[in-house]
């Protein structure tokens, strides 16, 4: 985002003409810098040679799955929706890996029909499940094994799941006992060593860990794995400091760690991928004095971007316009829903706002729309992206009449 004679733009369109246009709130996406992201992630991780499955949990607008497919990605999907929609994005099965605790049997069914490069399983009982499902259909099924390597990601407790107290994956004592297991069954191939500690870590240093752990246990598992899937979580530069993600200094660890083991690399990333390429507009409905600060109240709310209300999460605010006048008093920028949560930053040093005027939410193309719901009855934002100097509608703003 630049501003032009005080006016701000992104991809080369102003805000303001933006949301005249297509009224507000508004999701935009900038395909230049998706493509970015994925050309700068692969460049890093060019020794590794890695299979990249874009976490659709991030984002799942088919649109965006079908650009990402264009660019050579698969999926990493976490339910049998997110699967759907991958294949009819186009991406192929066999660039699909299924990941979650919880499937069902009948998504699994489906994953087994659809045969996609793998099934990580979470449990024993997972595992069980899945080899009756394929005794029953004749057929091999390739799977995973997730092990929780009891890792700290350094993150908020929301988004920690590499830890012994999280539900995800299996201790190392199971893990050890479920791949003697597989090597005698009939029905299932053991594939895959899969992990992943969390989401938003800004850090190399827990995953060097994690590797470390793995190593481990691949050595008293005497097992080769044909892949290891290191799972995603690499976080953005929320606050616009230059705090990034050093890939150079992960993809080093893993070449490091590769010299030991001849597997194939998945990575599930998400964030990394799409979290700076979009943004959100608003419009400001009302100016209200309060207490020691003033509520810039918007028409977006926490049921269109929930990462504020459920992670405390902070995104960067900015206006339309520029102007050289301080507010006098503290800003909370909050929605119009009815719970004391509905709000997205506060801040003490601000320029004056007024009503009716615009600002954008930046980094939402993350966990913006997938999260998004209609609590009291909102009506989801229309979607837009920018490519190639034009704007195309990717999602509809939903009717009213669709929620009766």
């Amino acid at each position: 985002m630049i501003y032009k004679k005080d006016k701000l733009n992104f991809d080369g369109f102003n805000i303001d003409f933006l949301a005249k246009k297509f009224n507000t709130p508004i999701y935009c996406y900038s395909f230049k810098r998706l493509k970015e992201n994925i050309i700068n992630f692969k460049k890093y991780f060019k020794e590794i040679n890695p299979l990249i499955c874009f976490s659709v949990k991030s984002n799942s607008n088919i649109k965006i799955l079908n650009e990402i497919k264009k660019l050579d990605l698969g999926a990493d999907v976490v339910s049998v929706g997110e699967l759907m929609k991958a294949l009819k994005a186009g991406i192929k099965p066999k660039k699909i890996v299924f990941s979650g605790v919880g499937k069902t049997t009948s998504e699994i069914k489906y994953a087994v029909d659809k045969k996609i490069l793998l099934i990580n399983t979470e449990s024993e009982n997972e595992i069980l499940e899945i080899e009756k499902i394929a005794k029953l259909k004749k057929k091999n099924v390739d799977i995973g094994i997730r092990l929780n390597p009891n890792t700290d990601a350094k993150t908020i407790n929301q988004i920690s799941t590499g830890k012994k107290e999280d539900k995800f994956g299996v201790n190392e004592k199971v893990f050890l006992k479920l791949v003697k297991y597989l090597k005698n069954s009939k029905h299932l191939n053991l594939k895959c060593l899969s992990v992943h500690i969390g989401s938003q870590i800004t850090s190399p240093q827990p995953y060097k860990k994690m590797l470390v752990v793995i190593n481990k246990i691949i050595k008293k598992s005497k097992y080769n794995f044909e892949y290891i899937d290191l799972g995603g979580g690499m976080g953005i530069d929320y606050t616009h400091n230059n705090k990034k993600f050093n890939l150079k200094e992960y993809s080093t660890s893993i070449q490091k760690f590769l010299k030991g083991h001849n597997s194939k690399i998945i990575f599930e990333p998400g964030r990394s991928i799409i979290g700076n390429t979009g943004i959100l507009i608003s419009k400001i409905i009302y100016v209200k004095e309060g207490y020691k600060k003033d509520f810039i109240i918007l028409d977006a709310a926490m049921n269109d971007l929930m990462r504020p209300a459920l992670y405390n999460a902070k995104h960067k605010i900015m206006p339309s316009q520029k102007r050289r006048f301080p507010s006098k008093k503290t800003y909370e920028f909050v929605g119009p829903i009815c719970e004391s949560t509905d709000k997205f930053a506060t801040t003490k040093i601000f320029q004056k706002l007024k009503e009716k005027e615009f600002i954008i939410l930046c980094d939402v193309g993350a966990y913006g729309t997938s999260l998004s719901s209609n609590y009291n009855v909102r009506p989801k934002p229309i979607e837009l992206l920018i490519k190639n100097s034009k704007i195309q509608v990717i999602s509809k703003r939903q009717k009213l009449s669709e929620l009766m």
